[in-house]
């Protein structure tokens, strides 16, 4: 009984506060998720309005605050005010306030009194201050930070060591580069795997501007390619291999060597696959081509998805490699497409769309994976699924394509769609006697919503498959008829305007098209009006059986508001010689004057 009115007391006090749905709603661990959650987006409105740290920074107030690098004892003690204000200075420099060179001299020689801190995060605020403004510095300037860069590749901190590598690396010069040959040399070799890649990738940068003093390094290099660290062999070898790629004889030895040994490095291994596929490329019918292919089908069966992925491709994409030798590398695609993974999903269904262009008999294999897809998640990989099937599917089945497609089409974006349309053209092509159904499906979406880029694309398709497929003309002209009843772009309406005033003529029925023409004349802007009377020109022109009924209707826009029109207009009636004359019912006084023609006098340039 207790019980029973403590609960009747609390819910009238609930009652009482205006909160009767709570009252009776226990209190549950789903409802205190949602009002966490309510609170989460209470505070997440009111941080957008919010600006950001930076907001309204002035360039004056901060290299004030910048004098706090000459204070030694704020260097010392304060290591994260100064790193905030070298933040402050990168970031006016990135919103693209420049400093005068008197500022910059004045902030370089206070950046570089930071040297005398050894916090780790200040010093390499310092290098990364360094890096972005050396280059608008005086060359005198930088010769201080130098030396104080060189001793850093001289500390007991790996760190400094391998940073510092790198910012001289893009500050000094060829002649300044001898002054620490020695110690770059040294630290390719390095027992510590961030100085050694720090030096590679140093190396590969000077290779730009003194590359005779980098190729005297190659035996340090080739050591490097035996290093423990994988970073370290992949930089390494990508070194290695711009040492020496003006030499081929060079690159053939070497990409012989390391194919015999073992790279324990996955990228290495990636790097060393393409410089294979380019050499194969190069000289297909080469004496150790195939002992270089055998490497590429072992490479599928190593433990890195990267390196399948890479020798798959490579494998593939060889000149003129039979079905036989690519079925390996189909096989593996055919894997990598009921991966978990999106990135490997992605990447094999990419280069099956691409092999699927040359080899649809070999991809075929996949259909059953590829339809699959067409329900991810990711619209990339399913428009790639839905091109390929495309690409791979034969007559017989192109219909039962159709319907997947016209459910996929409404769930994609437009850049998507046009992906789509291209391989319905590439498929109509393929097999012309489906052109009626595949045409049918692109003349409805382009009376559906869409973006220009996907209605100019499906227009594009259209009018290619008219000339490639003459079956296709009539049919195709109707539709693009219907397009313009309903076209939103100017650009598309005027272009097929003079498609059917071009070919509108020759075909069975030229007056079908008539109606459509003139429809524009009325309801249109100034330039469809011009279009359509030209096109209307060309019938008028081209049909003699219709040049009466269209001459009544050139000498309606005889009287039209626009220059151009009006100008057209006299123009196609003196083209298949009729008098332009302005019927009397049809002028006032406040129609333009008469131009050249319409009293009966000839039109300048048309007499001949």
């Amino acid at each position: 009984l207790a019980a029973r009115l403590r609960r009747e007391s609390d819910g009238m006090m609930a009652e009482a506060n205006g909160d009767a749905e709570a009252a009776a709603r226990p209190l549950t661990l789903g409802s205190m998720i949602k009002e966490i959650q309510n609170l989460k987006e209470k505070f997440k409105d009111e941080d957008s309005q919010q600006g950001t740290a930076f907001e309204g920074l002035e360039k004056a107030t901060v290299l004030q605050e910048c004098r706090d690098f000459h204070n030694s004892q704020v260097v010392m003690q304060e290591p994260q005010k100064c790193c905030l204000h070298i933040t402050k200075l990168l970031y006016i420099l990135i919103q693209g306030d420049a400093f005068t060179s008197t500022e910059i001299t004045e902030v370089f020689f206070g950046v570089t009194k930071l040297f005398q801190s050894t916090n780790v995060n200040l010093r390499r605020m310092v290098y990364l201050f360094i890096k972005e403004v050396a280059e608008a510095c005086d060359p005198d300037d930088v010769v201080i930070v130098t030396a104080c860069l060189t001793r850093d590749m001289h500390s007991q901190e790996d760190l400094f060591r391998a940073n510092a590598i790198r910012v001289l690396a893009k500050i000094i010069d060829a002649s300044m580069l001898n002054a620490i040959e020695r110690y770059v040399k040294q630290a390719i070799v390095d027992h510590n795997h961030l100085v050694a890649s720090s030096a590679l990738v140093s190396a590969q940068r000077l290779m730009r501007t003194a590359p005779e003093v980098v190729r005297r390094w190659v035996n340090e290099v080739q050591e490097a390619v035996n290093s423990s660290s994988e970073m370290v062999q992949f930089h390494a070898l990508a070194l290695l291999y711009q040492l020496k790629q003006h030499d081929k004889l060079a690159i053939s030895k070497l990409v012989a060597q390391l194919t015999r040994s073992n790279l324990r490095s996955a990228p290495a291994n990636c790097l060393l696959i393409r410089y294979i596929a380019r050499l194969l490329h190069d000289d297909v019918n080469a004496t150790n081509a195939r002992s270089a292919y055998q490497f590429l089908e072992s490479c599928l069966r190593h433990r890195s998805e990267m390196v399948i992925y890479e020798a798959a491709r490579a494998i593939v994409n060889l000149p003129g490699v039979d079905m036989g030798d690519i079925a390996p590398a189909i096989t593996v695609l055919q894997l990598f497409l009921s991966s978990p993974k999106p990135t490997l999903r992605f990447a094999a269904m990419r280069t099956l769309s691409r092999v699927a262009a040359s080899a649809p008999s070999a991809v075929a294999k996949c259909n059953s994976e590829m339809e699959a897809l067409l329900s991810d998640s990711n619209r990339s990989i399913a428009t790639l699924a839905l091109t390929t099937l495309l690409k791979t599917g034969t007559e017989v089945n192109i219909d039962g394509l159709m319907k997947q497609i016209a459910t996929f089409m409404g769930e994609i974006a437009d850049e998507f769609k046009i992906v789509v349309v291209r391989a319905m053209r590439e498929v109509c092509l393929k097999y012309p006697n489906k052109h009626r159904v595949l045409v049918g499906f692109l003349a409805t979406f382009l009376r559906e919503e869409g973006g220009f880029e996907f209605k100019r694309c499906i227009t594009d398709c259209i009018v290619e498959l008219m000339s490639a497929i003459p079956e296709t003309k009539e049919s195709s002209l109707l539709h693009l008829c219907e397009f313009i009843e309903d076209c939103e772009f100017t650009a598309l309406s005027t272009q097929v305007l003079h498609l059917i005033g071009t070919m509108g003529p020759a075909t069975t029925s030229p007056a079908r098209y008539i109606r459509f023409v003139y429809n524009r004349v009325i309801l249109e802007n100034p330039s469809i009006r011009a279009a359509a009377v030209t096109a209307l020109g060309h019938f008028g022109a081209a049909c003699p059986e219709l040049a009466p009924s269209i001459e009544i209707l050139l000498r309606r826009s005889m009287s039209d508001e626009d220059d151009e029109v009006r100008d057209r207009a006299l123009l196609a009636l003196a083209s298949f010689k009729l008098d332009p004359e302005i019927p009397k019912n049809e002028t006032n006084e406040s129609k333009p004057a008469l131009l050249p023609g319409v009293d009966g006098e000839p039109v300048p340039g048309l007499a001949k």
